[in-house]
């Protein structure tokens, strides 16, 4: 039997990308495979509870019934094997599946995609973020994704460059997904003025027309 660290559980409004506004159960794995430099999220399995399939269907039953669970993390598809063996049961209790990953891990979204409603995938800028993605990683991870609902988010600062701009819209032409821009945030003050999230969001819809900007409303809203 499969066993994740899960760092915490809570409900709360979802305040990123076009569901923004819906209630979501959040489920915080712990671990990733990347480390991206603006990071603040704490997922030390030293701080977190360990759960099986059965105990955690029965933690977020607890919650209500029929609801929509985010899967956040960390990275959620790096506990992908353990997700094989608790989607089916969150989906027979009439669970929603929103999964929350940073886009790299094409082989393990392949083993849950079949499980999932929804894919909110990062796409990560180097500029932003000082890891680098190959570009093939991406159209293998957005070739899977798209059999579902999908949608990417980038967050961007002043330093995304033109190159990022138009390697970062390649993946969304070729498998036809919405892209939401996410300005960078220092706690909950932006880092990008109002008059540069104007004219990166004009850079992109020059390129390409399914675009849309939306900060993290949640912070405004002093939610989780």
């Amino acid at each position: 039997m499969q066993k994740a660290f899960i760092r915490e559980i809570f409900l709360s409004i979802q305040g990123e990308g076009p569901h923004i506004g819906e209630e979501h159960l959040f489920i915080r794995f712990c671990g990733c495979n990347l480390s991206c430099k603006y990071c603040d999220t704490d997922f030390l399995k030293s701080k977190s509870e360990e759960y099986t399939p059965e105990t955690l269907l029965e933690k977020i039953n607890s919650y209500g019934q029929n609801l929509t669970l985010s899967l956040t993390g960390g990275e959620p598809l790096c506990s992908a094997d353990f997700l094989e063996e608790f989607l089916p049961l969150a989906r027979n209790c009439g669970h929603k599946i929103y999964l929350e990953t940073n886009g790299t891990l094409p082989k393990q979204l392949e083993k849950v995609i079949n499980l999932t409603d929804i894919v909110s995938a990062d796409i990560k800028l180097e500029s932003s973020t000082e890891q680098h993605i190959p570009q093939q990683t991406l159209d293998e991870f957005f070739s899977i994704a798209s059999k579902k609902e999908v949608f990417a988010k980038i967050v961007f600062d002043n330093n995304i460059t033109a190159d990022e701009i138009i390697n970062s819209i390649k993946p969304a032409q070729k498998y036809n997904f919405e892209i939401i821009l996410q300005p960078k945030m220092n706690g909950n003050d932006f880092a990008v003025s109002t008059e540069d999230c104007e004219k990166i969001f004009s850079q992109y819809r020059k390129q390409y027309n399914r675009v849309r900007l939306i900060p993290q409303m949640h912070k405004y809203l002093n939610v989780r």
